[in-house]
C-alpha cells in the first residue's frame, strides 16, 4: 500500500505545474515549504562572532569567504590570505599527488591548520575547515571503505542503512584530520543522459527526501547530541542547490528550465529534511534555472533558501561556478557573493579573486553588511563545530587511528550495501542462484577491475588510470565469486577456457566517468570489449550465461538480455566485490528494487514513473528474487538509434568509425575534402588506408609522402563548444603508432569556426621520434594548449589537426576526449 500511495504522490509531483513561467529564473518564495530549522541560536556563539568580526581586518574577512585546492595553494598561503578553507579536488593529494595513503593526508592537515592559527599581529585566530568530496566512502584516500554510488543506494530502498554509511564515512576522515565532506547529493535525475546520474538516488523524489535525514544525522550526528559536528562527525553538505538533475538535455551545468513547482516538488525534494537535520553547508549548483545561473541566483539562494526555508548554515560555491555568473569570470564575481553565496569554491583562481574581492569591499560593490553576514556563517559553523578548540587535526578524536580506514566493520556495511543494492533483472533457466559443484568461468572486462567496478570520484575524479595496489583491502567481483566457488571457478581474461564450465559469468560494462565527461547522446550501452560476443558464444556451446552489469545509469542492453540466461543490474558496487558474491550463490536473496525506470529503447533518456507516455522495458520499481521468479521471455533488438549514432560521446574515432556529423578531411575550409580510405589527393601528399589493430579495419592508417605539406584535419560539420570541457582540464588523447618519419616539424592544431587557427601549433616531432617502432602509444593533448593561443573553444570546426611537409607514416585506432594523462603533450 505504502508503494502504491508513494507511485501516486510521484505522479502528482510530476503533473504539478506552475502557474506561471518564471521571469528570468525569479523564485516566488511563498510558494516553497517553511521550514523550522532545529539549531537554536546560541547567545554565547553569537556572542563570540561579533567579537570576531570587530577585531577581523577587511583582508581577514575576504580570505574567509575563499577556499582554495590543495593542489594550487601552500600553508604559506593560507596565513598570508588569511584563507578560510581549503580543499582537496577530485585529482589532489598531498604531496602535489593524485592519490596519497592516510598518514600523508594527516601530516597535510596539520600543515595547514598551522599556519591558520600562527599568530599574525593582532588578529583574531580563526582556524581552517577542510572540505573533500566524500561521496561513496572516503574515496580520495587510498585503502578507504567504497560504499556503493548513490544509485545502487537507492535500489535498497533502506534509509537507516545511509545512516550507517555516514558515520563510517566522517569516522575515516576523521581519521586523516578532514572535518568537512562535500555530500549528500541530492540531485533527483530526470534526463538519464547526465553524467552524474549514478550521483542520484532515484527519479523518484520522495527516496531522495527518504534518504537526506538519516545520511545527514550519519556524517554529522543529530542536533543536541554533544557530538553534534564534532568527535567523531564532520560537516556535510547538501548540494547542488538547486536543479542540476533536471537541465535541458540532461546536459550537465546546463540549463533548468521546468516550472517552479516542478523545482520545489522535484528536485529541492531533500533540501527540507536535510535543513531538518541540520545540514550545515549547502553547495550551489552549476546549472541555470531557466537563463539564470544558480550561483547568481539572490531569488532562489536569499530569498527562498534563508528566508524562507530558515538554512541556518553557509552556502559554498561548486568548482569555479561562480565564474560562469553574467559578467563575472573566476577571479572575479561580486555579483555570486552579493546573491548569497557564502564561499567562493576557488580552486585555482582564489588569489587573483581575492585580491579583486577586497578591492570590491573597498569600494563598496560588496557591502560591509554583506562581507559580515558571508563571514559569519562561516564562523558560525566553525564554532558549531568546534573548531576554535579542536586544536590540530593529529590530536583530535580518531585522528591517526588508519585501522578505522577500510575497517572489517565498514566493510561489513558496505558489503550489505551492496547485497541490498542488486537488482534482477531476468533469472531463467534456474540459473541464478550459483550452485555448490558447478564449474563456473568468470569473464569480462569488469571481473577483476576495481575501477569499474567503483566507478568516478574514486581516487581521481574520473576514477581512471589506478593501479589495482591503491585498493588496498577491496576485493574485485571476479576474485569474491573464486573464493565463494570453493576451488571451482576460473577467471578468464580473454573468455577463454581448458574445461567446459556448467555456467559462465561475465562482468562488464561502462567504464569509469565523472561529471560532464559521462554526458552521452542516448541510452546505449556501448561494448567496447566484445562481451556480447562471449555472451553469445557461451549460449551456443549450452554454457548458462549470468551477466552481472556495471553502470551509472539504466542502458538499452536488449542484445545482452537476450544473451544472457540471468541478467543482475549491480550499478557501481565499489570495493566490497564479495556482497556481489554473497547474491548470486544464494547466501541472501535479491531486495534491489530499480531506482530509475529501465529504457525499452535507447532514445528512452527522460523516462520517469508518472509521465504521461510512460512505457519502459522495465518499470521503476522493478526487481526479482529467487523467492518470486518470472520470465521474462526475449526482449526487441530494435534501438531506436539512427545507423552510425553508436560511438560514446566524446569519442571521435574508434574501431574504424568517425562520430556523427565528423570525418577526417584533407585541409579546412573551401579547399577542404574528405580523405577516403585508400584513395589519393590530388597533390598525393596524404594518403589513407583502413587497417587492423584489434579488428578488421578498426583503425586509419596516414601516410604523408614528404613531397609537399599535408593538412590532416579532423572536422566537425557543425560548431563545436569544448569550452567546458577545457575548463575542467580535459585532453584529446589519441591512440597511435609510427612506422616511420623523417626529420622536420610535424604540428598539432586546432581551427575554429572561423578557420582562425592555434597559432603555430604544439611540434610533436619529438614524441613521434621516440614512440617509431615501438608500438602502439597514447597521446594526450590538453585543449588548454589550443585555449592559450586564444582559439576559442566555443566554436570550433577541427579540433585536431596534423601538419607535416616530412615524411610520416603514422596509424590512429581511437581519438577520444579524456583525463588518463598519458603521453601528455607539452603546451608552448
Amino acid at each position: 500500500m505504502r508503494k502504491i500511495l508513494a507511485l501516486a504522490l510521484l505522479g502528482s509531483a510530476v503533473a504539478a505545474v506552475a502557474q506561471s513561467v518564471p521571469d528570468k529564473g525569479i523564485a516566488t518564495p511563498a510558494l516553497w515549504p517553511a521550514v523550522k530549522n532545529p539549531v537554536a541560536v546560541d547567545p554565547a556563539i553569537e556572542a563570540r562572532i561579533k567579537d570576531l568580526l570587530s577585531r577581523m581586518s577587511l583582508e581577514q574577512k575576504v580570505g574567509q569567504v575563499i577556499q582554495a585546492d590543495l593542489g594550487s595553494v601552500t600553508p604559506e598561503d593560507v596565513y598570508t590570505y588569511h584563507l578560510g578553507s581549503v580543499l582537496n579536488g577530485g585529482n589532489s593529494a598531498p604531496g602535489g599527488k593524485q592519490w596519497a595513503p592516510p598518514a600523508e593526508w594527516l601530516a597535510e592537515a596539520d600543515k595547514f591548520y598551522n599556519a591558520s592559527i600562527r599568530p599574525n599581529g593582532n588578529l583574531p585566530i580563526i582556524p581552517i575547515t577542510w572540505g573533500s568530496d566524500a561521496v561513496h566512502g572516503h574515496n580520495n584516500v587510498t585503502g578507504a571503505t567504497l560504499f556503493p554510488h548513490n544509485i545502487g543506494l537507492g535500489a535498497m530502498r533502506n534509509p537507516e542503512m545511509m545512516r550507517k554509511i555516514g558515520a563510517a564515512t566522517a569516522i575515516e576522515m576523521r581519521a586523516t584530520g578532514l572535518d568537512w565532506t562535500f555530500a549528500p547529493t541530492l540531485a533527483v535525475v530526470r534526463d538519464d543522459r547526465w553524467g552524474r546520474t549514478y550521483e542520484s538516488y532515484s527519479e523518484n523524489p520522495s527516496i531522495v527526501a527518504s534518504y537526506a535525514r538519516p545520511l545527514v544525522e550519519g556524517l554529522q550526528g543529530k542536533v543536541g547530541s554533544k557530538d553534534w559536528l564534532k568527535g567523531s562527525h564532520i560537516v556535510a553538505t547538501a548540494k547542488h542547490f538547486v536543479g542540476d538533475g533536471g537541465t535541458n538535455g540532461g546536459k550537465d551545468q546546463g540549463d533548468n528550465i521546468s516550472s517552479e513547482t516542478e523545482l520545489r516538488d522535484i528536485q529541492a525534494a531533500g533540501y527540507k529534511p536535510a535543513i531538518e537535520a541540520g545540514i550545515q553547508s549547502i553547495m550551489a549548483s552549476y546549472n541555470s534555472w531557466h537563463g539564470e545561473k544558480m550561483h547568481g541566483n539572490k531569488s532562489l539562494l536569499t530569498d527562498v533558501l534563508r528566508g524562507r526555508m530558515n538554512f541556518g548554515g553557509f552556502t559554498v560555491g561548486d568548482w569555479n561556478g561562480h565564474g560562469q555568473v553574467a559578467g563575472c569570470k573566476p577571479t572575479s564575481c561580486a555579483a555570486s557573493f552579493n546573491a548569497g553565496l557564502d564561499m567562493f569554491m576557488a580552486p585555482d583562481s582564489w588569489k587573483e579573486l581575492y585580491v579583486n574581492t577586497l578591492a570590491q569591499a573597498k569600494d563598496g560593490t560588496i557591502s560591509m553588511a554583506r562581507l559580515d553576514e558571508g563571514v559569519s556563517r562561516i564562523l558560525r559553523v566553525k564554532l558549531r563545530a568546534g573548531l576554535f578548540e579542536a586544536g590540530r587535526p593529529s590530536s583530535r578524536l580518531l585522528a591517526g587511528e588508519f585501522g578505522k580506514i577500510g575497517s572489517l566493520e565498514h566493510r561489513a556495511i558496505a558489503r550489505q550495501a551492496v547485497r541490498e543494492s542488486l537488482v534482477l533483472l531476468k533469472n531463467e533457466k534456474a540459473a541464478l542462484p550459483l550452485k555448490a559443484g558447478q564449474r563456473l568461468l568468470i569473464a569480462g572486462d569488469g571481473a577483476t577491475s576495481y575501477m569499474k567496478q567503483s566507478g568516478g570520484w574514486t581516487l581521481s575524479w574520473q576514477g581512471t588510470g589506478l593501479p589495482d595496489s591503491e585498493f588496498s583491502g577491496a576485493t574485485t567481483i571476479g576474485k569474491a565469486l573464486v573464493d565463494a566457488s570453493g576451488g571451482n571457478a576460473v577467471i578468464s581474461k580473454d573468455g577463454s577456457y581448458k574445461t567446459k564450465p556448467d555456467v559462465a559469468v561475465v562482468v562488464f560494462g561502462e567504464d569509469p566517468y565523472a561529471e560532464f565527461q559521462g554526458d552521452v547522446a542516448d541510452l546505449m550501452f556501448h561494448d567496447k570489449s566484445d562481451n556480447l560476443e562471449l555472451l553469445k558464444k557461451y549460449k551456443a556451446e549450452g554454457i548458462k550465461t549470468v551477466s552481472v552489469f556495471l553502470s551509472g545509469r539504466p542502458m538499452w542492453v536488449n542484445n545482452h538480455l537476450n544473451a544472457s540466461d540471468a541478467f543482475v543490474a549491480a550499478w557501481l558496487p565499489g570495493s566490497e566485490g564479495g556482497g556481489v558474491a554473497d547474491v548470486l550463490f544464494g547466501k541472501s536473496d535479491f531486495k534491489g528494487k530499480l531506482p530509475f525506470s529501465w529504457p525499452k529503447l535507447a532514445t528512452q533518456y527522460v523516462l520517469n514513473v508518472g509521465d504521461k507516455t510512460y512505457d519502459p522495458l522495465f518499470a521503476y520499481g522493478y526487481g526479482l528474487s529467487y523467492a518470486k521468479p518470472v520470465k521474462v521471455g526475449v526482449f526487441s533488438d530494435v534501438s531506436g538509434l539512427a545507423p552510425g549514432a553508436d560511438l560514446p560521446v566524446g569519442t571521435w574515432f574508434e574501431r574504424g568509425k568517425t562520430a556523427s556529423n565528423l570525418d577526417f578531411f584533407m585541409n579546412v575550409g573551401p579547399s577542404a575534402f574528405k580523405l577516403q580510405p585508400g584513395v589519393g589527393t590530388n597533390s598525393d601528399s596524404l594518403r589513407t588506408f583502413a587497417v587492423d589493430r584489434n579488428r578488421q579495419e578498426d583503425s586509419r592508417r596516414f601516410v604523408w609522402s614528404g613531397n609537399s605539406e599535408g593538412l590532416l584535419a579532423l572536422t566537425f560539420g557543425a560548431p563545436l563548444d569544448l569550452a567546458r570541457e577545457t575548463n575542467g582540464a580535459v585532453a584529446i588523447e589519441v591512440d597511435y603508432k609510427v612506422d616511420a618519419l623523417t626529420g622536420g616539424p610535424i604540428r598539432l592544431l586546432a581551427f575554429g569556426t572561423d578557420l582562425k587557427q592555434s597559432g603555430e601549433g604544439i611540434n610533436i616531432e619529438a614524441q613521434l621520434k621516440s614512440a617509431k617502432g615501438n608500438g602502439w602509444q597514447t597521446m594526450s593533448i590538453p585543449l588548454s594548449c589550443f585555449a592559450k593561443s586564444g582559439l576559442d573553444m566555443s566554436k570550433l570546426q577541427a579540433p585536431l589537426s596534423i601538419k607535416t611537409a616530412s615524411m610520416l607514416d603514422m596509424t590512429i585506432s581511437r581519438i577520444a576526449l579524456g583525463t588518463s594523462a598519458q603521453g601528455m603533450v607539452s603546451c608552448p
